[in-house]
């Protein structure tokens, strides 16, 4: 995807082993929205950008192992 875009962010986690994990709305020249998440391991950044339809899929499968694997 090319042209202009701009990241506002939601949240920044910190996660077990060192890594930082942000939670940003990414906005596309034109308005379209995507998720990104973010994960920092020391120097290093993996970006995962997820449009809706991919986000409430996987918010499904955290929810299913999150209720599973409770305390």
């Amino acid at each position: 995807m090319s042209g202009e875009q701009s990241f506002t962010d939601l949240e920044i986690i910190e996660a077990p082993w060192g890594k930082t994990v942000t939670v940003q709305e990414t906005t596309y020249e034109g308005g379209m929205k995507m998720l990104r998440l973010r994960i920092k391991e020391g120097k290093r950044f993996t970006d995962l950008e997820l449009d809706s339809g991919t986000l409430a899929r996987l918010t499904k499968t955290f929810q299913d192992w999150l209720n599973d694997n409770s305390d």
